[in-house]
């Protein structure tokens, strides 16, 4: 529960998963509140990707629960969950464009699976999406492989907001791109966070979008959660883990396999 009593947006308890005998998360406890933005850190193969996986239903857990809302979705029916996902924009770190739409259908495909909604309409709230991730009306007709990997990049993100979600699952919303480009996809996750109330869970490699985007830290390592604070505490605290990933470097807790000794 959150302060005002208000329930969770999602809460994670004891979420673990194995894959041949290999614990891949560790009993991982999260929560998100409701206009939140909290993000995920940590080296490769820390878990992140495959605990948004777990949230999202793609992978079950061993054990453990994930309520959204209040409403466990651990053993939810796979028709009652596609109904759930509704409320969810989501943008994988492939992006996962549909190669035989046209940008604006790849935007669009789920407004185009509503009832009600026209092409035309789509098309319209499509082009308006495009501009928000900084992208020409003119694209809207070119097809994914005439498109840069930035612009596949922003293309992913304007299909995770086309729908205005309550939650958004961002995986590296900002890898590949120019600074100025990050900062103005950083703006517009605050954007959809602060102003339309929605939550988002992101996964960030640059420490500069984290602390631009995040409220809370949650920092993972070989599947636990090793720490969790604000963004302002991330430059403060004495935890190894996070002095190493801050400071980058190779000493500490943090080893890479072919590194170790």
């Amino acid at each position: 529960m959150t302060a005002d009593g208000d329930t969770s947006k999602i809460r994670l308890a004891g979420v673990t998963r194995s894959f041949d005998g290999l614990r891949a998360l560790d009993a991982v406890d999260i929560q998100l509140e409701p206009r939140q933005s909290l993000v995920l850190i940590g080296g490769s193969g820390s878990g992140k990707s495959l605990l948004l996986k777990c949230i999202l239903g793609l992978i079950a857990p061993d054990a453990g629960s994930i309520e959204v809302d209040g409403v466990e979705t651990v053993g939810m029916p796979e028709s009652q969950r596609m109904e759930w996902m509704r409320r969810f924009g989501v943008l994988f770190q492939r992006q996962g464009l549909f190669d035989s739409l046209t940008v604006w259908e790849n935007v669009s495909f789920r407004l185009l699976q509503k009832s009600g909604t026209s092409r035309h309409d789509a098309r319209e709230i499509a082009i308006e999406k495009l501009k928000q991730v900084g992208l020409p009306a003119d694209t809207a007709d070119l097809s994914p492989a005439e498109l840069s990997g930035g612009m596949q990049k922003r293309t992913g993100l304007a299909r995770a907001i086309a729908t205005d979600p309550e939650i958004l699952f961002l995986d590296e919303p900002t890898a590949g791109l120019d600074p100025i480009m990050s900062n103005i996809i950083s703006d517009l996750i605050n954007d959809r966070v602060d102003d339309l109330g929605a939550s988002a869970i992101s996964i960030v490699s640059d420490l500069a979008v984290v602390r631009r985007i995040a409220d809370t830290v949650v920092m993972l390592h070989e599947g636990r959660v090793v720490w969790s604070g604000t963004v302002a505490e991330l430059d403060e605290t004495d935890n190894a883990y996070v002095r190493q990933f801050v400071s980058q470097s190779i000493e500490g807790p943090i080893r890479m396999p072919a590194l170790a000794g």
